[in-house]
């Protein structure tokens, strides 16, 4: 083998670990549909619901209930979620949601439910 198939052959495989290690469930993550998302949701009594979008995102509609902690922001809010609670988190499409389900597990969290598909997949009512 020549070095040149040896170097693309290496890209490759690192290229893919990569677009695997940000498509993959974060481990103790519970991923919901819509529906049981709601269900979950509205069955605990110790919930706090976070929408991980943008300020401008939130403002054009989010779930009833949801406190805006962007992604962004997420590493420098550690405070303002208590790690007793059960933590649901929604973004748009889902992806940002299981970013910030990681930095949180990182943090010691452990009740973690995310909208999979996010906000695409939701069919409830959004306030504005």
């Amino acid at each position: 083998m020549d070095t040149g198939l040896i170097i693309n052959i290496a890209v490759i495989v690192l290229l893919l670990w990569f677009v695997y290690s940000r498509i993959r469930p974060a481990k103790g993550l519970k991923a919901l549909s819509a529906k049981d998302f709601q269900n979950v949701m509205e069955s605990s009594d110790k919930r706090l619901l976070i929408d991980v979008r943008e300020p401008g995102e939130y403002k054009t509609g989010y779930i009833n209930g949801a406190k805006n902690i962007p992604l962004s922001q997420l590493s420098g809010r550690l405070g303002e979620i208590p790690k007793e609670k059960d933590v649901f988190l929604y973004c748009r499409s889902g992806m940002r949601s299981k970013n910030a389900a990681r930095i949180l597990l990182k943090n010691g969290h452990t009740e973690l439910v995310h909208l999979q598909g996010g906000l695409s997949a939701w069919s409830g009512k959004l306030k504005r």
